[in-house]
């Protein structure tokens, strides 16, 4: 016998177990009462009373028995013993109690229905069979003491047939209850995967989620929200106590929600957020839900559109411009190797020559941006070939900079285009010694090469010990053509982070003590079908 012998479901399987065991004691402890103080004289007057109570004490005893030592069990050969005997046992009183007259049937029917809710198909009807066996076969053996009249067969019959029509109906109904269970099943597994696939889509958006309840504690705060504002954990808290701001825009909000709700700027990291809102109806405790985009992103993806309109256009008149550009610049070189022109005269010719450059710059950069390179994604090892980038650079390095390098454990290959990367670090690389000979004869450098910790990620960051970028330049660092020099064009961090994003990869720039650092957060080193 296997485990399909019984039906499926630990704990419905124990809970009917525990009615079938309450069931059977509390018939055997009636049978002894109503034996033991005689107040079922007719009863004994039709039966063997002495069979009779010596089956009661003995259908009791054997119960209790059963409740101990079959408390718990799944086993199916042991559920079909205790049905089994018990079967038997209840004919057997049947017989002792004289037959219909008893109304033992009855009890026999209802423990066939039970045994049935705990056993499978063939195995239940097995045991409505040797129930009616037992019952018709009472029957005709009670004929033999007295005589039956017809009825009395039909009725013996009738509960022959009741056996198995009860264990056909408990079977039909448990079956109905196992399709309704294993679908409810079904549907709280797919429930708990859209629940776990929310919070994923919720926790990886870009744009802030905050969802607050109808005394504004924040009930649900995704990832993006906790950077936005600022702080590590936000669930629980009070809007009124932490964000008086965004409670202003919220009662602006409620009072006409057609008015587009100013932004609002976060102290503690500088931020300049907008906020919308939207009340979730349905919810018992009157939710909002508060969206928080940061506007310099925002911003940012309006300079993209325009620098790339930008792009187009001076690709289509870089002709007209640079040849005037480039006489300009050759009459200059001439005229500063005339012979007859004074140091004054020869100063401004230096300048015509400088900022003519500087325009061809320019024009070099935005043209860059209209004609660049499709990405070429290579899975690329990042410690060799740091290795090597840092090897290169430092024979090319002058006497006054210095290039040093860390690299932790870890597995750092991903997926990046080696040349792009190459220009990414040498405009980091200018950038960085540019700020730290501002403070030091010795321009220092360093790369550092790690794995995140939260992200496992591959992770390089480039730090200077210079002067650092003030907190008010440092939301438009990578905004082009913003500049903290008077030597550069504005193009070159935002020409790194579009190389970046265009490989999959994120640079930032984080603030600290003592220094810059810009971070590049690589993608995973798995390659995309």
């Amino acid at each position: 016998m296997t485990a399909e012998t019984t039906r499926p479901g630990h704990k419905q399987a124990q809970r009917l177990l525990r009615l079938y065991h309450f069931y059977r004691l509390s018939v055997g402890i009636t049978l002894v009462l109503l034996i033991s103080s005689n107040m079922d004289s007719e009863l004994l007057s039709l039966a063997n009373g002495e069979l009779l109570r010596s089956g009661s004490w003995l259908y009791l005893i054997l119960n209790i028995l059963l409740v101990v030592f079959l408390e718990n069990t799944r086993r199916p050969t042991q559920l079909f013993t205790l049905a089994l005997v018990d079967v038997l046992l209840l004919c057997g009183l049947f017989y002792a109690g004289g037959g219909v007259a008893s109304a033992i049937g009855n009890l026999l029917i209802v423990s066939v229905a039970i045994s049935n809710t705990l056993l499978r198909r063939r195995i239940g009807l097995l045991i409505a069979a040797i129930g009616a066996l037992g019952i018709v076969g009472s029957g005709f053996l009670l004929s033999f003491s007295h005589a039956i009249s017809p009825n009395e067969y039909l009725q013996v019959g009738t509960l022959g047939a009741l056996c198995f029509a009860a264990a056909l109906l408990v079977q039909g109904l448990i079956r109905r209850l196992e399709v309704s269970e294993t679908l409810a099943e079904q549907r709280a597994s797919e429930v708990m995967g859209l629940e776990a696939l929310n919070s994923l889509i919720l926790q990886r958006m870009r744009t802030g989620i905050l969802v607050i309840d109808d005394t504004r504690h924040i009930q649900l705060a995704n990832h993006s929200a906790l950077n936005l504002l600022g702080h590590d954990s936000l669930e629980g808290r009070s809007l009124d106590r932490d964000f008086p701001l965004l409670v202003e825009r919220l009662q602006l909000w409620l009072n006409n929600p057609t008015l587009r709700p100013q932004s609002l700027k976060i102290d503690s990291n500088g931020l300049e957020l907008q906020p919308s809102f939207i009340a979730l109806e349905r919810s018992p405790q009157q939710q909002t839900l508060i969206f928080l985009e940061d506007l310099a992103q925002i911003a940012q993806q309006a300079q993209q559109l325009k620098l790339v309109a930008l792009g187009r256009l001076t690709a289509s008149i870089s002709h007209e411009i640079r040849n005037p550009l480039g006489a300009i610049s050759h009459a200059a070189q001439l005229l500063q190797e005339s012979e007859e022109l004074n140091g004054a005269d020869r100063r401004l010719t230096q300048i015509i020559q400088d900022h003519s450059q500087r325009m061809n710059r320019v024009i070099e950069n935005v043209l860059q941006l209209s004609r660049r390179q499709q990405t070429v994604p290579q899975r690329l090892d990042l410690k060799p070939w740091l290795e090597q980038f840092v090897a290169e650079t430092r024979e090319a390095a002058t006497a006054s900079q210095q290039l040093h390098l860390n690299i932790g454990p870890g597995d750092f290959k991903t997926l990046m285009d080696p040349n792009q990367l190459t220009q990414i670090l040498d405009n980091l690389l200018r950038n960085a010694w540019r700020h730290s000979a501002q403070l030091h004869a010795q321009a220092q450098v360093w790369l550092e090469l790690f794995l995140d910790p939260h992200s496992q990620l591959p992770t390089l960051e480039v730090r200077d010990n210079g002067p650092g970028v003030p907190v008010q330049a440092q939301a438009h660092l990578f905004e082009p053509f913003f500049t903290t020099s008077t030597q550069g064009t504005g193009l070159g961090l935002y020409l790194s982070r579009e190389l970046c994003e265009s490989n999959q990869a994120r640079l930032d720039f984080k603030p600290r003590q003592g220094g810059g650092c810009f971070r590049i957060t690589f993608a995973h080193g798995r390659k995309q079908s």
